[in-house]
């Protein structure tokens, strides 16, 4: 029997030199272990250093291939044993992985992480090319292997391969393993990563047999809709060859079911590839995404209804309380809201802020831009949310100086502000929440005062909403074809103000119907019927014709899973790489994350990120929703977060959210002060040849500052670690400068600098080149 509030995943995992008939039997034990739980779980295959996302993120610390099998008797490390020798090859920066490969010199290459274990004592050589996130992940797993299977009985060191000279009783210990190094090191590897583009083209395939023979076809390329998924049938769904999806059928024959797995398996694709295995009503998030629309048994439809505790229906519905908001994120998260509202409006004009009266505000115009300043608070401390409203018909510069103006307003409060881009009828819940039913959307002019705003004096609004939380007005082309009846309008002509009220709309719609009239005009309002207009009604709208007026089509509002992915160029090239089962954690400090949510786009900028990436961030964002297989909203609203002001809106996605997390997470620079810490260093042999004790745990970086002397910024700035002047440290080069070219450089004094924390101290070097 299947739950649908309890998903379960299989995956069955192949080694690369395990045999055929292995791979065959675990095959056949997931079909058993399946068919036990009643054709509810995900089926994952799963190959050796091409696992799926979702697989990996199982193993935070990292996954470690040992050597073995069968054949040797399954050898492997034992806890608390220490007759240890064995090299460690680390990849990744999120979920890393690390091969165990022959105790060679030849094994290393210049842009990854190596870990040389001999027991009692671990040393972590990374490469030239390697980046800080690679590095602390090193020194996570490290420590893992440490406590895990040493019973927390072995040190760690770190050499810094770009400068092994500065570790020399550690070069000591693993030229004694390793013996001398011959040669160059290998140049890096490339981290293998899915195109973005070609995840983005996806194709169904039918398996059926209804005609007596069997049959696979296509049937449909994205974005794909779940009403093409037949019961009687069993379908392939195929994402550019990135993934295999198989969609088993209630009612599929056996024969349809073997046939469709056969085919995915058998398409001319790497063995490698990721396959899932699925019943229907089982299916995985991942595959849900590709789906333009997909609705739940038993999920709430439509238009102005209000939220239901829970993700599974049959609930009543219920009012919306914001107190409640504050005591469960995940659902201020779900609403997209923060709480209930106060803020600052300015109007784009001459290009440069004008502050709106607040008698106008809520009142927006097509032809203008706004910038709205929300604040709340939180914890006693004061938040911010600034909106950069955009009208239809604003011009090119106005859109500009909006942009222009939001970053000197986000100066003005120290980077606080979380900035969203809002486009003309695409206004998110809590900007609807900021006005407490009052918003009023025109279709074009402009609020600026003395001007003059062309109109034939008859205008149309669409009412929708049915409490001051979600309630908006929306100007539409004054004619009869504009009405529904499913919803309130405002018809407001030269010498009288009708409230038509539609046979479809609830009393609640009604009620904030009469209320944001009010606003729109001072006259008393005529109400009207469905049916009972008066003539005069009609010749305002230019005459009766037809209008929507059959029974409401609800929108579907998808039970989407949020998805998170890191961006970054710490590999040399910008990529986008998605985080499975994400947590707070993996939201990294020295990148940007992007949160896609479905209903809004949420970029988190981590304190160290480099302008390059959130530059391309943004970008990337605009590419993401163009390019989803699902065919997304263009005009999705982009949400800017800053490591340390967020939200409730965002840190609602994220279980058990530490605001006090990121004050006290450690670099990679004050894990390797941590370890250079822990003491001297006794008792460690290495048998053959005879053993190298050194009298501390060494750190490859330490200091070489003020030792030689100092040199100029053209030596110093914008440098590989190989063009530097000889014992310099890469990773301090502010050290080798004078103290005139320190504070020219840095623009702060030696003494200023230290002061400030570690992320602004690295975001100062990286802006001046000293990274």
């Amino acid at each position: 029997f299947f739950d649908p509030a309890r998903s379960t995943d299989i995956h069955y995992w192949i080694g690369n030199t395990s045999s055929q008939d292995e791979q065959g039997s675990a095959a056949i034990y997931v079909t058993q272990m399946d068919s036990f739980l009643g054709g509810s779980p995900v089926q994952h295959r799963e190959v050796q250093s091409c696992e799926s996302a979702k697989f990996r993120s199982y193993f935070k610390n990292g996954l470690i291939y040992k050597k073995g099998g069968v054949a040797s008797g399954f050898q492997h490390v034992e806890t608390n044993v220490y007759n240890i020798r064995r090299l460690l090859h680390v990849k990744g920066t999120k979920n890393v992985t690390a091969t165990e490969v022959e105790v060679s010199w030849n094994s290393f290459n210049s842009g990854d992480v190596f870990l040389l274990d001999m027991g009692k004592m671990i040393v972590q050589w990374n490469g030239p090319q390697s980046n800080r996130q690679e590095k602390l992940k090193g020194v996570l797993l490290a420590q893992d292997i440490r406590d895990r299977e040493r019973g927390g009985r072995a040190q760690i060191g770190l050499v810094e391969g770009g400068s092994e000279e500065d570790g020399p009783e550690l070069m000591k210990m693993m030229r004694a393993v390793l013996g001398q190094r011959a040669g160059q090191l290998r140049d890096a590897i490339p981290d293998d990563q899915p195109d973005f583009y070609q995840t983005a083209h996806v194709r169904l395939y039918s398996v059926s047999d209804a005609s007596g023979k069997l049959v696979v076809q296509e049937v449909a390329t994205q974005p794909l809709t779940k009403d093409l998924l037949q019961s009687s049938d069993c379908f392939i769904v195929d994402q550019g060859g990135a993934a295999i999806f198989v969609w088993k059928g209630k009612h599929a024959t056996k024969e349809e079911r073997h046939a469709a797995l056969s085919n995915a398996v058998a398409k001319n694709y790497p063995t490698t590839t990721n396959v899932e295995v699925m019943c229907e009503g089982a299916e995985s998030a991942t595959f849900k995404q590709l789906f333009k629309s997909w609705m739940e048994k038993g999920q709430t439809q439509g238009l102005g209804k209000t939220y239901s505790v829970g993700k599974i229906a049959k609930v009543d519905q219920a009012k919306f309380d914001v107190m409640e908001l504050h005591a469960r994120p995940e659902l201020a998260a779900q609403q997209r809201m923060v709480d209930d509202a106060s803020g600052e409006i300015w109007r784009i004009e001459n290009l440069e802020l004008q502050e709106v009266s607040p008698s106008t505000y809520g009142q927006f115009y097509g032809g203008d831009c706004y910038l709205v300043l929300y604040s709340y608070m939180r914890s006693s401390q004061p938040q911010y949310i600034l909106y950069m409203w955009l009208g239809r018909h604003a011009t090119q510069d106005e859109i500009t100086a909006c942009a222009y103006q939001a970053v000197n307003v986000d100066n003005r409060y120290n980077g606080a502000p979380v900035q969203v881009r809002v486009t003309m009828g695409k206004e998110p819940r809590h900007f609807l929440a900021i006005f407490k039913g009052k918003l009023i959307i025109y279709e074009g002019g402009t609020g600026r005062p003395g001007v003059v705003n062309t109109s034939t004096g008859v205008r149309l609004f669409q009412v929708r909403g049915t409490d001051e939380f979600n309630t908006q007005a929306t100007e539409v082309p004054p004619r009869s074809s504009s009405l529904n009846s499913n919803d309130v309008f405002i018809l407001k002509a030269d010498n009288v103000c009708y409230l038509w009220y539609g046979k479809g709309c609830s009393g609640d719609e009604r009620e904030m119907g009469k209320a944001i009239s009010d606003v729109v005009s001072r006259q008393d309002k005529q109400i009207v019927m469905e049916g009972q207009e008066p003539a005069q009604f009609w010749v305002a709208l230019g005459g009766k014709a037809p209008y929507a007026s059959d029974k409401r089509f609800e929108k579907e509002t998808p039970l989407y899973t949020p998805r998170l992915f890191e961006c970054s160029n710490q590999t040399g090239r910008f990529l986008m790489t998605e985080v499975q089962d994400f947590a707070q954690e993996d939201l990294d400090e020295d990148d940007v994350m992007l949160l896609d949510t479905w209903e809004e786009v949420f970029l988190w900028i981590g304190n160290s990120a480099n302008q390059y990436e959130t530059q391309e961030a943004s970008k990337s964002a605009v590419e993401y929703l163009r390019t989803h297989p699902a065919g997304r909203d263009p005009n999705t609203p982009i949400i800017t977060v800053k490591q340390g002001y967020e939200p409730p809106t965002f840190t609602g996605w994220f279980s058990a959210w530490d605001p006090h997390k990121w004050s006290g997470g450690l670099s990679y620079e004050e894990m390797k002060q941590k370890l250079r810490d822990v003491g001297s260093v006794s008792q460690i042999t290495v048998p053959t040849p005879p053993s190298f004790i050194p009298s501390t745990t060494v750190s490859a970086s330490q200091s070489s500052a003020g030792n030689s002397g100092t040199y100029s910024p053209e030596q110093l700035l914008n440098k590989n670690p190989n063009e530097l002047p000889a014992g310099v440290d890469p990773n301090r080069r502010e050290a080798y400068l004078s103290d005139a070219d320190f504070e020219s450089v840095l623009g702060s004094s030696r003494a200023d600098f230290q002061r400030l924390p570690k992320w602004r101290q690295s975001d100062l070097k990286k802006k001046a080149g000293l990274f």
